[in-house]
């Protein structure tokens, strides 16, 4: 069961108390950059989560500024749509079980359930005025840099980050790839535990990719089949296409 760090007290709550009711993940951020996208990829993985251990999720963006620019970013990093938190009603939360506010860290503290996210900068591709331009795989690249570092920690996108993202991205979908030739096996129990507690946990993405590395080191006692469904399964949640380049050349 997912739990989060609510923002407004530091203490651990259940994301989803009533695990078939609809859940409302509003993600507030103005301004088109590193740390409004970081905002909105946090919501994004938070809806992930919450629909894959069988909650409903509305998903919604609030904010002042570069809403359009902010919506093209989201699009661009395979996130979910965002509906428009300005067009609530006054019944828009009937028979909605919980509503969890994602906001950068310092902001304004909504009512209700606040997930935290620590600043992030450096260049990311688009801006104010013009739809972002990057193409995969800048856009997933920047996903990856963004999913490395816990969401509680200040984030720089510097050179050496987006480096060293490209490289796992694209290492990673030469294995997957490659792995896809041998026969399927299920993912092992014990992965699919690892997996999930760490992302149960306070959506902790960093641990989620170290399981992913050691599955990659193992030796072989665990099949190729295995490996290939794993990372499969953890893209549900990660979005990062690891399976994009199947079928291709070897």
């Amino acid at each position: 069961m997912l739990s989060l760090i609510d923002a407004r007290t530091g203490e651990p709550v259940v994301a989803a108390p009533v695990r078939r009711g609809l859940t409302r993940v509003e993600a507030h951020a103005s301004g088109y950059g590193p740390g409004s996208l970081r905002v909105l990829l946090v919501a994004d993985l938070l809806v992930r989560a919450l629909e894959l251990g069988g909650t409903p999720v509305w998903a919604l963006l609030s904010g002042e500024r570069d809403q359009a620019e902010l919506r093209a970013g989201a699009t661009a990093l395979g996130m979910h749509p965002f509906e428009d938190g300005r067009d609530l009603g006054a019944g828009a939360g009937v028979g909605e079980a919980q509503i969890l506010h994602v906001v950068e860290e310092g902001g304004r503290i909504p009512d209700g359930v606040c997930v935290a996210v620590a600043p992030a900068e450096g260049a990311v591709p688009g801006g104010p005025g013009r739809a972002p331009g990057g193409t995969d795989p800048d856009f997933a690249v920047l996903r990856l840099a963004l999913l490395s570092q816990p969401r509680n920690r200040p984030l720089r996108l510097d050179a050496d980050a987006l480096d060293e993202a490209r490289d796992t991205l694209a290492g990673w979908r030469r294995a997957v790839a490659e792995w896809a030739r041998r026969p399927s096996r299920p993912v092992p129990d014990t992965v699919r535990g690892r997996l999930r507690t760490a992302w149960e946990d306070d959506l902790d993405l960093p641990e989620v990719l170290r399981v992913l590395r050691s599955v990659e080191a193992a030796g072989p006692e665990l099949p190729d089949g295995a490996r290939f469904e794993s990372y499969a399964y953890a893209d549900r949640l990660l979005g990062l296409e690891l399976t994009r380049d199947l079928g291709a050349p070897a």
